[in-house]
């Protein structure tokens, strides 16, 4: 049934409904404020019981109904309807919202007004944008097939004959300007790192490391003697069988090293976590830990691995300690003296603490050997473990470490002499038929063996022990190797 109602004043009015309520036997009910929106049963808010069963309510919108007085309704809405209100996902595009300033207490972070440019777009044939990166006054893009750099509250204006001037504009983000070479962060942003002026990413499409910054622009720094090992192992991170690995880098604050953890999905391949130093412009260390993150904080070192995050460079605890397991540091080099000429080496001595041991020395294989079948007819001198100098002590008594020794303590491994830890070379591999066997003194008498290593090169491994100052600090300045030169085999 219609009704007419007389007003005053050219007010606008707040018209309300009652609606049952279940609490009151539908006696009465809950008064809704339909421009709330949802009644208080389902979560709504603002709202008032009601004794008299009445339907309709009318309200007065302005205090004391006076003319122009404070007026209570909800201000100005914005309806808008879009011809297609289905959802779009652009990959390579940017959008902006208003601005927000804290000293003049503006927000417009909500306001996305499609009366003005707000968008801005890359190319689509570079794929997706994986990252983004605000430095200074510039906004720098990292796209799957490629680095990009947008100004930012500025714009670059060219002339006729192509030559570009930065000029102020009106603009949130401008010309989008492309750095050279054909390198993104595919889809591993997790790899990007940033220190100073130099931020570092991994290109998975290309299998190299980059770094962007300075005045070289873009740099592969995984050509730093590690090409062939980048290659093999990030292009190993994705599996079609196991899916998407991880390409996790963070940069160290406390060493000043970019930290990279190349994890691939597939459990049967091993994970690498390795370090690149400015500072001698190449990668100085592998380590054994598996981080989830990687951070610095107020000068500290942090990562994560599963819910727990561990602080690193840690003085208060143990030495190769890495989420609660212990391990062992070791250095494998190469002795390559005289390159064209066969040497046989016959001593190993080091600078440094105590505490080291050769774990592994080889030389170099013969080629093939017709009726040899140790190593597929391959031949080369290997060498026996060389002990620490603690871990090697044995007395006259037949006492060996870790057994109380009798003065005077010989040592089977190094020995120290003249502030250098020195150990023989005792050839543990057998001969083949023309191979010629050199003198069986080499200081002592080696029963049974050859002295010396015999090849144009050899390689060694060298790491700390496990009964030598366990956990403590130990260090290592320099290896050598007395040789002398051979006739061949």
């Amino acid at each position: 049934m219609a009704a007419i109602i007389e007003v005053k004043y050219f007010n606008s009015f707040l018209l309300k409904k009652q609606v049952k309520d279940p609490t009151a036997n539908n006696i009465g009910g809950i008064l809704w404020n339909g421009s709330m929106g949802i009644p208080q049963s389902i979560g709504g808010f603002n709202q008032q019981v009601v004794s008299e069963p009445k339907v309709w309510f009318v309200e007065e919108s302005r205090i004391r109904a006076g003319y122009n007085n404070t007026s209570t309704d909800y201000g100005v809405r914005a309806y808008i309807v879009e011809d297609t209100p289905k959802s779009s996902v652009k990959p390579n595009g940017l959008i902006y919202s208003g601005i927000f300033n804290s000293r003049t207490s503006i927000n417009q972070t909500n306001v996305f007004s499609v009366g003005e440019e707000i968008t801005k777009s890359v190319d689509p044939a570079n794929g997706s944008i994986q990252l983004l990166y605000a430095e200074d006054t510039n906004l720098i893009v990292f796209q799957e097939l490629k680095v990009s750099r947008a100004l930012i509250d500025k714009d670059a204006i060219y002339s006729a004959e192509g030559g570009g001037a930065v000029t102020s504009s009106n603009l949130v983000i401008g010309t989008i300007q492309p750095y050279g070479g054909e390198y993104g962060i595919g889809t591993h942003p997790e790899s990007f790192a940033v220190y100073g002026f130099h931020k570092y990413f991994v290109d998975p499409t290309h299998n190299v490391v980059m770094r962007l910054g300075g005045n070289g622009g873009l740099v592969e720094i995984s050509n730093t003697g590690m090409r062939a090992f980048f290659r093999d192992t990030i292009s190993s991170v994705d599996s079609p069988s196991f899916g998407k690995g991880k390409i996790i880098g963070g940069w160290d604050i406390y060493s000043k090293e970019y930290v990279l953890s190349i994890q691939p999905s597939n459990p049967k391949l091993p994970y690498r976590t390795l370090t690149f130093d400015e500072n001698v412009k190449g990668w100085v260390s592998f380590y054994t830990y598996k981080p989830s993150q990687i951070f610095s904080l107020s000068n500290n070192y942090y990562t994560t691995n599963g819910s727990k995050i561990y602080k690193h460079h840690d003085q208060n605890v143990n030495y190769n300690l890495f989420y609660g397991l212990e391990g062992n540091s070791s250095i494998s080099f190469v002795f390559n003296p005289q390159v064209s000429n066969e040497k046989v080496f016959s001593t190993i001595s080091y600078e440094g603490t105590s505490g080291w041991e050769v774990t592994s020395i080889t030389s170099d294989g013969t080629g093939f050997i017709p009726n040899y079948n140790e190593n597929f007819g391959y031949a080369y001198d290997t060498s026996n473990k060389i002990y620490s100098y603690e871990q090697g002590g044995y007395d006259n008594f037949g006492n060996e470490y870790p057994a109380q020794l009798i003065p005077p303590i010989n040592r089977a491994g190094f020995d120290r002499k003249e502030n250098k830890y020195v150990a023989n070379i005792v050839n543990s591999s057998t001969a083949f038929n023309g191979e010629v066997i050199f003198s069986e003194q080499v200081g002592v008498t080696l029963v049974g063996k050859s002295s010396g290593l015999k090849g144009f090169y050899t390689n060694v491994t060298i790491s700390t022990d496990n009964v030598t100052n366990q956990g403590g600090y130990k260090e290592i300045f320099a290896v050598s190797s007395n040789y002398t030169f051979s006739n061949g085999f």
